[in-house]
Formats: structure tokens, C-alpha cells, sequence
């Protein structure tokens, strides 16, 4: 399965724990991250993270192209939704991308463990 990794910079922590807590689960997938949060998970966990550019700087937009081409399977994506975020446009595509092409989608690591608890099954 190929699973798309995303955090906003204050969400950044949660992403890297959530991604410790399931290394041997996802270690057993392929990883899309968008740039500093690739580079944060492999840099704490070793798993391996093929890194987009930073996602204001185009990273979201290559994780949605992917999405579009039936290559990414799940999305993670750990948002702040108390800070305004200058590529709000890039998150919502993102958003709609998602439920146009039937992605799980999870924005925090509650439903992100159901997502991961669900591989195991």
C-alpha cells in the first residue's frame, strides 16, 4: 500500500510519534511525505520516506497529483486547525482529491490508528 504523510509545522510532533508508535506497520508500505515532515519521521523513526518538495512549495500539490493517479492509497494528513495557513487552497485540494478518489483520510492520530489498525485485519 502506498501512504501519503503530511503535518503542519505544530502538528509535526504528533506525526513523528504516531509514526514510532506504528513503525512496524508502516515500515511494511511504501512512504510519500512532503519534505520536512519526510525528512523529521525518517530522521526519528529510520523508516524509509520518498520526500516531495516542502508542501507550500509544491509538496501538497505532488501528493495530490499522485492521488489523481490512483498512487497513493491512504492519507495522513495532521493539521493545525487553530493556525491560518498561507496554501489553505493546496489543503483543501487535497481534502477534495481525497474523497473524490475514495482516500482514507486522517487529520490526527485518533483516526489514524483506526486507519493503521485497519491494515492489520
Amino acid at each position: 500500500m502506498q501512504i501519503g504523510l503530511i503535518a503542519h509545522n505544530k502538528k509535526k510532533k504528533d506525526m513523528i510519534a504516531f509514526c514510532e508508535e506504528h513503525s512496524h506497520t508502516l515500515s511494511q508500505h511504501q512512504l510519500f511525505a512532503t519534505g520536512t515532515t519526510g525528512l523529521k519521521i525518517n530522521e526519528h523513526t529510520g523508516l524509509s520516506v520518498h520526500r516531495f518538495k516542502s508542501g507550500p512549495l509544491g509538496g501538497d500539490q505532488e501528493m495530490g497529483s499522485r492521488i489523481a493517479n490512483g498512487q497513493i492509497d491512504m492519507l495522513f494528513f495532521f493539521r493545525d486547525p487553530l493556525t491560518a495557513q498561507p496554501h489553505e487552497p493546496d489543503v483543501s485540494a487535497l481534502f477534495r482529491l481525497s474523497d473524490v478518489y475514495q482516500i482514507p483520510l486522517a487529520t490526527n492520530k485518533k483516526t489514524a490508528a483506526f486507519l493503521i489498525a485497519s491494515l492489520s485485519e
